[in-house]
């Protein structure tokens, strides 16, 4: 939800709880159907794709795989209110981060009149990112037990939908400046996440609600008024506090009902729910913090639309880890496609 158009800092936390035994207990990868293909080498590219009644299309980064090499895991990344897939792009920077520590990354719009996603579990939006996942499951050669999502503001909220619906194939979640407790959420199993928020964001407040620049946005139909000037506000439900959310997945992931929290990096607390295995919720709170990606310096670029970016922590380096630590469990065999 940042204003149109809304990398990476060194990582100041010198560890992460099970970090170094991340590979220990992996279950073994579970092949998709691309695997049978030729080799592909790095590359990064477009490629249009229509489903459940969506047409759109996709960025593809991948850092290619040798020959007899093992799958690929799989990040997904979503782009905020009225942004295209090229500005989640550069804001997230998930593409070059991918090429660099062997995994590849799916950024996908649907082309509306003003970019959004449709958030309702059920949507077709929904069913466009299953079929899209289908699609490169068969294309590439993906892992499937480590396919995660990630996404910004509204691709946030979108996120939060996706690990609702489309629990049984996707491992974790991570979220940055929106999560959401989607209504009627029944995942099939609990899945991790994390999530970053800043205390000064100006679109989705801290304390709920919109924040001053939501009500600016352009609304979903292209009509040209702002989401503020629309009669009902349907596309702007009121939002509850980014805690209150977060203790929401953490009640539906049978945590404990209060957080621990610690102190990571200047200005940044983490506030960390004690959870069953392969069920953790995380929310990274940056005092001061805009609606911003930590650790980016194309959203630090914009500070005058978007706020305060931190880069005294990197939410691409914190959301890898944690997707290395949360591949789907060994018991939800994933089907092959």
């Amino acid at each position: 939800m940042a204003a149109g158009i809304v990398l990476g800092a060194t990582m100041p936390i010198a560890t992460v709880s099970g970090a170094a035994n991340a590979h220990a207990s992996l279950p073994a990868a579970s092949p998709s159907s691309g695997c049978a293909l030729p080799p592909a080498s790095a590359s990064t590219t477009t490629a249009a794709f229509s489903a459940a009644g969506d047409v759109g299309d996709y960025v593809l980064a991948t850092p290619g795989r040798a020959a007899h090499s093992s799958p690929l895991p799989m990040v997904v990344d979503l782009h905020g209110w009225s942004e295209s897939a090229a500005v989640q792009t550069a804001a997230s920077a998930w593409g070059a981060y991918g090429m660099t520590h062997q995994f590849m990354t799916v950024t996908p719009e649907v082309h509306y009149a003003v970019p959004h996603w449709d958030v309702a579990l059920g949507s077709h939006d929904l069913g466009y990112l299953s079929a899209l996942v289908t699609h490169v499951e068969r294309t590439s050669c993906v892992d499937q037990r480590r396919i995660f999502f990630t996404g910004y503001s509204d691709g946030a909220f979108m996120t939060s939908s996706v690990a609702c619906q489309l629990a049984n194939r996707v491992a974790a979640v991570g979220m940055v400046a929106g999560i959401e407790n989607p209504p009627g959420c029944h995942p099939t199993r609990p899945v991790p996440a994390v999530a970053f928020h800043g205390t000064a964001d100006p679109y989705v407040a801290y304390g709920g609600g919109q924040g001053p620049k939501a009500l600016g946005l352009p609304a979903a139909d292209g009509s040209g008024k702002t989401l503020g000037q629309e009669e009902s506000q349907s596309t702007m439900p009121r939002l509850p506090p980014i805690p209150a959310n977060t203790a929401a997945w953490a009640r539906r992931n049978h945590c404990s009902p209060h957080p621990t929290t610690s102190a990571v990096a200047h200005g940044v607390t983490l506030l960390r729910y004690t959870c069953p295995k392969n069920a953790t919720v995380k929310l990274y709170r940056i005092s001061g913090g805009g609606h911003a990606w930590p650790g980016s310096t194309f959203t630090a670029s914009i500070s005058s639309a978007v706020g305060f970016t931190t880069m005294a922590i990197d939410a691409d380096a914190i959301m890898w880890r944690f997707f290395e630590q949360h591949p789907l469990p060994a018991t939800s065999a994933p089907a092959n496609h």
